[in-house]
């Protein structure tokens, strides 16, 4: 997938509807780009009653219905599921699409959304210990097992997971904050955040990398744009990401981003950005 081009999209899945969303996946593979990635709510964040799409369901029919194009949540919620099972989801669709599962993950928030639905939203601090633990579950089952490990969230007694993935996802984590970046670096397999903290961040990512003994060169960093760079915030249409797409990426490129991820709202959106690709 060397000839993509280095920038993903975000499908909304809030206000979103199933067919909408994979027809637009299909054409975002057809033009080139890089990924496809989904929100991971349950209902609206404002008016609770508009349609969602669940992000892991439509995610796994995208990979049925492309050929190239990556899929993955931005980010998964991990008190969400637990992350024994995210580790079986994931081989499945990692094996099931031919190795195109990039694994985004986080803390978490909409904590409206947990009491609606009855599941336990921690505070801030026991969410980024069980994002830890989740990331040392979900990396030991793609071992295939037997795995026995202690965890005040996560045990596990003689779990076996297989077929085990081949080659295994990468563990993309989110994180807007510097504790954020920091865990990144340490636990996962590259960060992604967003274009308003991304340059203050990023040097405090790259020294917990050094830290951790751990090569930038062996992270992927992803930057997703979904405010004042998508013009007003609510279309891309008249963004630098549509009007000069080779600039604007060289720029955040240069800044140190491995790819971009850009939020398309409406059929429109999804036009302008597959127009732009002409201006590459």
């Amino acid at each position: 997938m060397a000839d993509r081009l280095p920038l993903g999209v975000t499908l909304r899945t809030i206000r979103g509807e199933p067919r909408w969303w994979l027809e637009q996946a299909r054409r975002l593979d057809e033009a080139g780009f890089a990924g496809v990635w989904a929100w991971d709510h349950f209902v609206g964040q404002g008016d609770q009653t508009v349609p969602v799409v669940e992000s892991w369901t439509i995610l796994s029919m995208a990979a049925a219905q492309t050929s190239q194009i990556t899929v993955g949540p931005f980010v998964l919620n991990v008190v969400n599921r637990h992350p024994a099972v995210v580790a079986r989801m994931a081989s499945t669709l990692q094996i099931a699409s031919g190795g195109r599962l990039i694994l985004g993950i986080g803390i978490g928030g909409a904590p409206r959304e947990h009491a609606a639905y009855g599941i336990d939203f921690p505070d801030a601090p026991e969410r980024v210990a069980r994002l830890e633990e989740a990331v040392a579950v979900i990396r030991a089952l793609w071992t295939g097992g037997p795995v026995t490990r202690e965890s005040p969230y996560y045990p596990l007694r003689d779990a076996v997971a297989h077929p085990v993935p081949d080659p295994l996802p990468p563990i993309i984590i989110g994180g807007e904050t510097r504790p954020g970046a920091t865990l990144a670096a340490r636990i996962g397999d590259g960060w992604n955040t967003f274009d308003d903290n991304f340059e203050q961040n990023l040097p405090v990512y790259l020294e917990a990398l050094e830290a951790s003994g751990r090569s930038r060169a062996d992270q992927t960093v992803y930057v997703g744009f979904q405010g004042s760079w998508l013009g007003d915030g609510s279309t891309v249409i008249g963004s630098p990401w549509v009007e000069d797409p080779r600039g604007t990426w060289e720029r955040w490129h240069e800044a140190g981003a491995d790819g971009a991820i850009l939020l398309a709202r409406t059929t429109e959106d999804v036009d302008a950005l597959i127009d732009s690709v002409a201006r590459w």
